[in-house]
């Protein structure tokens, strides 16, 4: 297994496609600079300050892979509200022979209308009903961040292209640390994860690569030098002293 080459190589531009344009979200600094990029570990970050554009990115490479824009396996196809910008138009995948099996985009702002889907079709009595692969109890009848657990522990089953946004929003810093085993439990099962994030405890994974959003560019970079681990350090070590800056009395 470990030596087998990623499932995706490369996710490039086209070189046959305008992409230029001053609506959004051409008009992204990010967007408008990117050319490609080369996957080279089994886990990729992208983060950046809220507006840099990586959400936009990373659902672009999803539905160019052709997960549904808002998220679930590729056999979901369905929409709520047509959102997505068509940036996924100008871009390409190179996959390797290394075809993966499984697949999964899970976006924590349309995640229940994921849950949504899969109540419906399980109404109409076709089959095994599908929430018997999240756990076997209805996405509603739990909690927000019970629903998030019962996909990462039940539904990914290894050998898969895991694409993940903000998976973090609805975790406690608990479940986090649940993350980061689960994440490795499946890298051991030949997966690959592209993952957006604002958690430095996710981005503390060992052995991946982190891009970070600069200057509107995709800058690699080490988990210590990007803004969200510095800034998390600073809180926790002096946390009243950077009250007292903000000026919020102690």
């Amino acid at each position: 297994m470990k030596n087998l080459p990623l499932h995706i190589e490369r996710i490039f531009l086209k070189d046959s496609i305008n992409c230029n344009s001053e609506e959004y979200p051409f008009n992204l600094p990010v967007i408008q600079n990117f050319r490609s990029l080369e996957f080279r570990k089994p886990v990729t970050f992208l983060v950046g300050e809220n507006g840099s554009g990586k959400s936009t990115l990373l659902e672009a490479f999803a539905v160019c892979y052709g997960f549904n824009p808002e998220g679930g396996s590729k056999n979901f196809n369905f929409s709520t509200m047509s959102s997505h910008s068509s940036f996924h138009e100008c871009l390409r995948i190179t996959k390797s022979y290394n075809h993966a099996k499984d697949g999964y985009f899970l976006r924590a702002e349309s995640y229940y209308n994921v849950a949504s889907e899969i109540e419906r079709l399980d109404s109409e009595g076709r089959g095994t009903p599908i929430k018997m692969s999240y756990g076997g109890k209805s996405l509603h009848d739990q909690s927000h961040g019970e629903s998030f657990w019962s996909l990462l522990q039940h539904r990914l089953g290894g050998n898969g292209v895991y694409i993940f946004d903000e998976p973090e929003a609805a975790l406690s810093p608990m479940r986090l640390l649940s993350l980061l085993v689960r994440i490795d439990e499946l890298v051991k099962l030949n997966s690959q994860f592209i993952i957006s994030t604002h958690s430095p405890i996710i981005m503390a994974y060992p052995n991946a690569d982190i891009y970070e959003i600069t200057e509107g560019k995709l800058k690699l970079t080490q988990f210590e030098d990007t803004e969200h681990f510095i800034i998390t350090k600073y809180f926790v070590n002096q946390y009243k002293k950077l009250l007292h800056e903000l000026k919020i009395d102690v």
